[in-house]
């Protein structure tokens, strides 16, 4: 399948998990791959696993200096068929162990910097193309511990709606990931025994109970990035097993 033959497409957060997967997949179909992340060993592994069409970039989503080098990187190279927002990581507290601090940090990388660089990039975009936000089960859990998570999440989705609104004139789709328990690296601040004791805790309330892969869960991001979800926008579509029954 060639299914992104001519297409540029941009991944931020590409050097693991399902932003890696997506990539891969993009450019084994034929895609001209725009991948960025802020780890510089990850980087270098994510360059030996892409094409040398492929362009990979050091680029974090909460630094302004970096959004503008990454809008003008595709201001001089050509406009964007898809642009896959996916950077972002999670964080877990209590109520009371919130603090400036941690809100600025999780809000600033899963809500605040999608939304620069969306800003940054939307008139970069070809009419047609699309748009894909990655948010999380975590916006409908009610998890006592993910709050500011949670809450940066759900405002990605709601904001997506009002972007397909906006760029519905310009055949510009919007639409929204929503992962629930996928084997990446999202749970590295977990303990080996507390990360296998929750992974088996979630597995076991999944209508279909396992964990599941970064590229189960990036088939679906390749679909809406692509031609075959054309007349799909504004939606949310959930890659969880089951787990919020949405």
């Amino acid at each position: 399948m060639q299914s992104f033959e001519g297409k540029r497409i941009l991944i931020t957060g590409a050097t693991s998990g399902i932003g890696l997967a997506g990539a891969i997949r993009i450019a084994n179909e034929g895609g001209e791959v725009i991948a960025t992340g802020r780890d510089k060993e990850k980087l270098a592994s994510l360059r030996r696993s892409l094409p040398s069409s492929a362009s990979v970039l050091l680029s974090d989503n909460t630094c302004l200096h970096d959004i503008a080098k990454l809008a003008d990187h595709v201001a001089t190279t050509g406009s964007l068929d898809g642009l896959w927002l996916n950077a972002g990581f999670a964080r877990v507290g209590a109520i009371d162990e919130v603090t400036a601090e941690a809100f600025d940090l999780i809000i600033g990388a899963d809500l605040k910097g999608p939304v620069l660089q969306m800003a940054a990039l939307a008139g970069h975009l070809r009419d047609g193309a699309s748009v894909l936000l990655t948010s999380s089960t975590s916006a409908y859990e009610g998890s006592p511990a993910a709050s500011l998570y949670a809450a940066a999440k759900g405002a990605m989705i709601s904001i997506s709606r009002c972007w397909a609104s906006a760029l519905g004139e310009r055949n510009i789709r919007v639409n929204t990931l929503v992962p629930g328990p996928i084997d990446t690296n999202f749970r590295d601040f977990m303990s080996d025994d507390f990360r296998a004791a929750f992974e088996t805790d979630v597995a076991s309330r999944l209508a279909l109970p396992r964990i599941g892969t970064a590229e189960e869960a990036a088939a679906v991001a390749v679909f809406l990035l692509s031609d075959e979800a054309s007349f799909v926008t504004g939606s949310q579509y959930m890659v969880d097993g089951g787990l919020v029954m949405r």
